[in-house]
C-alpha cells in the first residue's frame, strides 16, 4: 500500500486542529479560578510583645575613654543641630562644654576661611587620655571619629584658633 498524500483539507484540518488546541491553552490561563476558602484564626491566648521600651540617650561617662563617650558626644552635637541648623565652632565648643566635657581639653578650627569666605567644615575635639574624640560639622552633616593624641599632644591638625571665651 502507497502513502496517500495529504490534501489541502487534511492539512486544513490539521492546521485548525491546532489553532483550537492553542487558543484552548491560552483561554485555559484566562478562567478565573475559585476564590480561596476564607480561613480564620483564633485570637492567641497570649498578648502581642510588647514594643521595646525607648532607650535611654547616652550619658557622659567622666572616668570613661573617648571611646566610651563617643556616643554621648554625637548625641549632644545631634541635639545642638536639631536647634541650631548652621552652628559656628562657639556654639559646638559650648554645646560639648554643656554637656560635660572639659574646655581646656578642647581644639576648635575657625570659622572662616583666610580669605573670610564660611569654612566649608569646622573641625572640633576633645582630648580624652591617650585619645581623641574628633568631630567634624560640614555641608549639614556631622561626623565624629576617635584618634589617638598626634606627637604634637593636640588632636587637630593644621590651625585652631584659641578657644578664650
Amino acid at each position: 500500500m502507497q502513502p496517500v498524500p495529504p490534501t489541502r483539507r487534511s492539512i486544513a484540518a490539521v492546521a485548525l486542529a491546532a489553532s483550537a488546541a492553542t487558543i484552548a491553552l491560552a483561554l485555559a490561563g484566562c478562567v478565573e479560578s475559585p476564590a480561596p476558602e476564607p480561613t480564620t484564626t483564633r485570637p492567641s491566648s497570649t498578648a502581642p510583645p510588647a514594643s521595646p521600651a525607648p532607650t535611654a540617650p547616652p550619658t557622659y561617662d567622666p572616668e570613661g575613654s573617648a571611646a566610651d563617650n563617643q556616643a554621648y558626644f554625637d548625641h549632644v552635637i545631634a541635639e545642638l543641630v536639631a536647634t541650631n541648623p548652621n552652628p559656628k565652632g562657639r556654639d559646638l565648643i559650648d554645646a560639648l562644654v554643656n554637656g560635660g566635657f572639659d574646655k581646656s581639653a578642647m581644639e576648635v578650627t575657625p570659622d572662616e576661611t583666610s580669605v573670610r569666605l564660611d569654612a566649608d567644615a569646622i573641625q572640633f575635639s576633645v582630648r580624652i587620655g591617650d585619645d581623641c574624640l574628633i568631630g567634624d560639622w560640614g555641608g549639614g552633616t556631622a561626623s565624629s571619629t576617635v584618634l589617638p593624641v598626634l606627637p604634637t599632644g593636640t588632636c587637630l591638625v593644621g590651625t585652631t584658633r584659641p578657644i578664650d571665651w
